[in-house]
């Protein structure tokens, strides 16, 4: 029977979501407490890849499980997790959907703040940048949902069969007090870091060192540049995951609560 796991995790202490020889992740850890609650090895199939130290306020995992159970599953997973690891809602599915196959939209929002707060340090990340130019930055954000190739925004290209993302959402906003700032996007999928990347270009406008003109046409002219600088995993979160048979709320409270009603778009 399969399964699928709605579940939330703080990404800084885990070299990203995909199990890998030699770094704790997100993945093996679940796996290892299933192993542990059903006594045989369980596979997992994660809907996405965060990378190391990033963040989800919301993600699906689906699993096959055979042995029949009456326990609370979500129950004892969450007393064998760790704090960091949380697990909201188990749905027996028919059929085999897929976790990533089948996502239709994945959101993400990332957080800046401009000042030193050591109650920040693993929630958003932090450039002490007093005087970014965020309507410059704004603009090019307005760019996005236009194109479509997003090759000049990732790490290893070629390792991918295209690179089209169909982008439906993008902006930008920041606080009433204008030392925070949050970058909000969706799309049908992501490339690898194309986040982190399109952020780090973000700042660079903001910083003067990368015009519009510049940016646009790394979107037209689908170049990989020499020097991609993404953005620090710090402060990005997978927020929001929707399928053709399942649109969920996030349950976790802490990112409405980042995003609070105070943000306002640029």
């Amino acid at each position: 029977m399969r399964y699928f796991f709605h579940i939330a995790y703080q990404g800084q202490h885990y070299n990203g979501w995909q199990k890998q020889p030699g770094a704790i992740s997100v993945q093996e850890v679940i796996e290892k407490a299933l192993l542990k609650i059903f006594k045989t090895p369980i596979a997992i199939i994660g809907c996405g890849r965060t990378d190391a130290h990033v963040h989800a306020s919301q993600f699906f995992f689906h699993a096959d499980i055979q042995q029949e159970f009456e326990f609370d599953l979500a129950y004892r997973l969450n007393k064998a997790l760790p704090q960091n690891i949380a697990i909201f809602d188990i749905f027996k599915m028919e059929g085999l959907p897929h976790a990533r196959f089948d996502a239709v939209q994945r959101r993400y929002d990332y957080f800046i703040h401009t000042y030193k707060d050591p109650f920040l340090a693993n929630q958003s990340s932090l450039y002490l940048e007093s005087n970014l130019d965020l309507l410059s930055m704004k603009k090019a954000v307005s760019l996005l949902p236009i194109y479509k190739d997003y090759r000049a925004f990732c790490t290893q290209p070629n390792k991918y069969e295209h690179t089209i993302c169909n982008v439906m959402e993008a902006d930008l906003f920041m606080n009433a007090k204008g030392d925070r700032i949050r970058f909000h996007i969706a799309s049908n999928r992501f490339l690898s870091k194309m986040i982190r990347i399109l952020m780090g270009k973000l700042l660079r406008i903001g910083k003067g060192e990368l015009s519009l003109d510049e940016f646009e046409s790394l979107l037209i002219n689908l170049e990989t540049p020499k020097t991609l600088n993404p953005a620090h995993p710090t402060g990005l979160y997978l927020s929001k995951v929707t399928y053709p048979y399942l649109n969920l709320e996030p349950r976790t409270t802490f990112l409405t609560a980042m995003q609070g009603t105070d943000w306002k778009s640029i």
